[in-house]
């Protein structure tokens, strides 16, 4: 699964969508590097969906170019080098694991050497590798997909909410494999999903999308070190908030510091002449949920608890 060049996995220009006078794609400029976790965020409607089933030649695009792999969209060549997911996948129900992965390979022509015992662990279903797919859950049925699509082990693999339907601990399990993916296979994963925090702990870079267009792209430790903040966890509180005077806030019971990393040192330095007690500083930044309400205007609402 080695890459043999430094050319961006997919590329696309003024990409264009139309549905009526709907756009679900409005001039999408766009580069995903090769390498990594590349996630692709953005509201119901943003163009996620329509961007993948473009790349993967199972619409055409109104206006604009893509490539994938260094080939055009369709070219045979570079599709054979790419695996995919979009949305909870569906096989035949009196099949088992098992056989719906052989039948993939032979779709693949790797039916030779899938190594499907090894992705059927990798992806956590040895042990209902035997059951009828008709009982799986939808988080199972995601594992497989997965599986599926890693059978012709690709170089570059397109996953669409690929958490869809699991538990916590499905979601750590599938987390870990994404990355076990691009740290020790050497796959481009690109992955689009709603569960944020996830994205933020899997995820190098990111893009967002809003009614089609690119709103915000970067890796996310650049993107989250925005409005940076040293919070203090200190006693008293109040004696350090004096002392930060309108740079300073609580919250949570710690004390947020608008500060720089150069001032941070002799701003302890003067907590402790003071007389406050430091007994944690570390640097904290906005987190991505925080970052895509902002760029996509999505409000955020939490729903009260409602007395009956």
């Amino acid at each position: 699964m080695t890459a043999s060049t430094d050319h961006p996995v997919i590329h696309v220009s003024g990409l264009t969508k139309k549905y009526g006078s709907v756009r679900a794609l409005d001039g999408l400029d766009l580069s995903i590097p090769r390498g990594g976790v590349y996630g692709v965020l953005g509201p119901n409607g943003a163009g996620k969906s329509t961007l993948f089933r473009i790349l993967l030649g199972l619409i055409r695009a109104t206006d604009g170019s893509a490539s994938v792999m260094g080939g055009g969209v369709g070219d045979v060549a570079a599709m054979r080098r790419m695996g995919s997911m979009i949305e909870t996948p569906r096989f035949p129900p009196y099949m088992t694991a098992r056989q719906v992965l052989r039948w993939l390979a032979l779709e693949h022509g790797v039916a030779g050497q899938a190594g499907i015992e090894g992705w059927l662990e990798r992806v956590g279903l040895t042990e209902a590798a035997d059951r009828k797919v008709r009982g799986f859950s939808v988080g199972m049925m995601q594992r497989l997909g997965v599986a599926g699509a890693l059978l012709s082990e690709p170089e570059l693999i397109i996953l669409d909410e690929p958490t869809s339907g699991m538990d916590p601990p499905g979601i750590q399990e599938m987390r870990a494999l994404i990355r076990s993916l691009a740290d020790n296979d050497g796959v481009t994963v690109v992955l689009a999903s709603h569960q944020l925090l996830e994205v933020q702990r899997v995820c190098d870079r990111v893009a967002i999308l809003n009614k089609g267009k690119l709103v915000r792209e970067g890796s996310v430790s650049e993107l989250t070190a925005v409005g940076e903040r040293l919070r203090l966890s200190v006693t008293p509180v109040a004696e350090a908030l004096a002392l930060l005077g309108d740079r300073g806030r609580e919250e949570g019971g710690a004390v947020l510091a608008n500060v720089s990393r150069a001032e941070g040192p002799e701003l302890i330095r003067a907590l402790v002449q003071r007389g406050v007690d430091v007994l944690e500083a570390r640097w904290v930044g906005a987190d991505l949920e925080a970052i895509f309400f902002t760029e996509t205007g999505v409000v955020q609402t939490v729903e009260a608890d409602r007395a009956v």
